[in-house]
């Protein structure tokens, strides 16, 4: 009984994080990398991304990590994601005037998890 009881109650802590992951779409963005919004010159690495007016939070975004994952095509160009995910940090801000998807990611971390060649995918993620 007690081993049903963890096995259940694991379930359902699975279940909890897998519900809290919210759903959009990213791009990605070629280096370099800086100057970014958030840090200027300082280089924070590859696993980073821009974020949309949509989580920026008027700059409060700045270090967040994001767990993403691919989920789906945004075209009838075939499925491209790879089952993978991918910590990032938010190092800068994706403006509307430019920005086509929820999380723009680095090129490194967008080809983590999906074929470069889609363009933008759907993606969960979640904090």
């Amino acid at each position: 009984m007690e081993k049903l009881c963890g096995l259940v109650a694991i379930m359902l802590l699975c279940n909890l994080s897998l519900s809290s992951a919210a759903t959009g779409t990213a791009t990605f963005y070629t280096p370099p990398y800086t100057p970014s919004s958030c840090y200027g010159y300082e280089d924070k690495g590859t696993m980073i991304a821009a974020a949309s007016s949509e989580i920026w939070d008027n700059r409060a975004a700045c270090g967040r990590k994001y767990t993403v994952k691919c989920i789906g095509a945004t075209n009838q160009g075939g499925y491209p994601c790879n089952g993978n995910s991918v910590v990032v940090t938010i190092v800068d801000y994706c403006p509307p005037t430019g920005c086509r998807a929820t999380i723009d990611l680095s090129q490194e971390a967008f080809a983590a998890i999906a074929n470069p060649d889609a363009g933008k995918i759907i993606i969960s993620y979640a904090q």
